[in-house]
């Protein structure tokens, strides 16, 4: 979810001088064509290749979230415990795996590195088919969830260098709109398994999925070298007068190399920090999404429970229409920190909203969660903007894998905690409890925007 580029028009990469589509048909000052738009939204090379890996890779993912929880309890058979287990396994593999897959992007081929993940994390998948008891899946889940996470940080190293300025939340942006399309696609495929609802149903989908993850393989082969950090020039070592090795000068010429890279660290950098945190805690929104949403309208409402599902797809809609073109200018520290404002007093208001829907006649319930979700998919749209601008502006470009690991990671943390914090407050407390989590949305909404603010201050 983020920023387009003006219609026609693609910026050309400062590194690689990739140049806009055309459309050659088109009469000078004509409104150019939608296919010549979508072709200049992915003009750049690197990106048209994320985006077809992207492409592929996430339908996989989709069928996969789609048949998970059913392929664990009713082929694997394992109970709701122990599947509550390995997902939670799953998402703390990612938490580290976030924070690694940016650090070893600083040092390592990051091109190398997203293959390598990529490649792993599928063939892990595949072995779902051979899963039998709870350890099994336990096992495989843990790799899946740590190479997963893994990619995903070193795929944000590679925009972080490949691209600049408003170029970096654009790629992104289109990415996450793909990323939502495929999913949906890949969530329409797994379907077939639950109507079907044999063994083999099952396996067949999961195979799939991992083949689809593998064959994403044959865009990422094709990244740049540009893509990776630039390599950390070797320390000379000193020579006397007479042409002999200073030791001791050489090895404190190390050491002070040392001391500067170590002084990049975003770990050094509380304004990042702190940005990581805040984001982390309205990144929890997709938790009352995924969570407390369908929860309080089964428990609490008179709506039918096939809504549920329209607002999932009435989410996605609103995602993949809005998310490039409302991200647009979001690299700009100001214009970041005004979106992330705007989406903290939409998920506010969604939340007091949602609470609304409880005691009222089916149409009115209805009504209610759908402004309601109207709202907190345009919040979660402009958040995503928002944080995507400064997690890149605002970080160190001398580590800029390390920056967007610990951003990430963050969100991994957020992601993990948010069925904890939703189920404490609007799921046991009801309307008091949405109050709550609109003043959690609230206030950290507002602080990254003060952070923001600030750091357009002293730019």
């Amino acid at each position: 979810m983020s920023p387009t580029i003006p219609h026609g028009t693609a910026p050309a990469s400062p590194d690689t001088g990739a140049t806009p589509a055309v459309d050659a048909d088109a009469a000078p000052g004509a409104r150019p064509t939608l296919v010549a738009r979508l072709a200049a939204s992915v003009a750049d090379p690197v990106l048209r290749i994320l985006v077809g890996a992207t492409l592929i890779s996430r339908i996989g993912r989709g069928i996969f979230l789609t048949v998970t929880v059913l392929y664990f309890t009713l082929i694997v058979g394992l109970t709701p415990g122990e599947v509550a287990i390995v997902l939670a396994a799953a998402s703390g593999a990612g938490v580290v795996a976030s924070f690694a897959g940016g650090w070893l992007a600083d040092r390592f081929s990051a091109k190398r590195l997203i293959i390598l993940f990529t490649a792993i994390e599928g063939a892990a998948l595949i072995t779902y088919v051979f899963a039998a008891d709870f350890v099994t899946a336990l096992v495989i889940a843990v790799i899946c969830g740590l190479f997963e996470q893994g990619a995903n940080s070193t795929r944000s190293a590679i925009i972080a260098r490949a691209f600049t300025g408003e170029s970096r939340v654009h790629a992104r942006a289109v990415l996450r709109t793909v990323t939502n399309v495929s999913i949906a696609v890949g969530s329409g495929l797994g379907a077939l398994a639950l109507a079907l609802g044999t063994a083999e149903a099952y396996r067949g989908l999961i195979l799939g999925a991992g083949v689809l993850y593998l064959l994403g393989l044959f865009q990422l082969v094709r990244l740049p070298a540009r893509v990776d950090a630039p390599a950390r020039a070797a320390v000379a070592e000193v020579v006397t007068a007479t042409g002999s090795v200073d030791a001791a000068a050489t090895a404190e010429a190390i050491e002070s190399e040392r001391r500067s890279w170590r002084s990049h660290s975003p770990w050094r950098d509380p304004r990042y920090l702190w940005l990581t945190a805040l984001s982390a805690i309205f990144g929890m929104q997709f938790g009352v999404g995924e969570l407390g949403v369908p929860l309080w309208i089964t428990r609490e409402t008179a709506a039918p429970e096939v809504l549920i599902a329209a607002l999932l797809i009435l989410n996605t809609i609103i995602v993949v229409v809005f998310q490039v073109p409302m991200s647009r200018g979001t690299h700009d520290l100001r214009v970041a920190g005004r979106v992330s404002a705007i989406a903290a007093w939409l998920m506010a208001g969604a939340c007091l909203v949602y609470a609304a829907s409880a005691g009222l006649p089916v149409g009115f319930a209805i009504a209610v969660l759908v402004i309601a979700a109207t709202a907190h998919a345009f919040a979660e749209v402009l958040s995503q903007a928002g944080g995507w601008g400064l997690s890149f502006e605002l970080a160190d470009p001398v580590r800029a894998g390390t920056y967007q690991g610990v951003f990430g990671m963050g969100y991994s943390v957020g992601a993990l905690a948010a069925p904890l914090v939703v189920n404490a407050t609007a799921i046991s407390h009801g309307i008091s409890g949405w109050a709550v989590l609109a003043a959690i949305f609230l206030a950290s909404g507002l602080g990254t925007w003060l952070i923001a603010r600030r750091a357009a201050a002293v730019a």
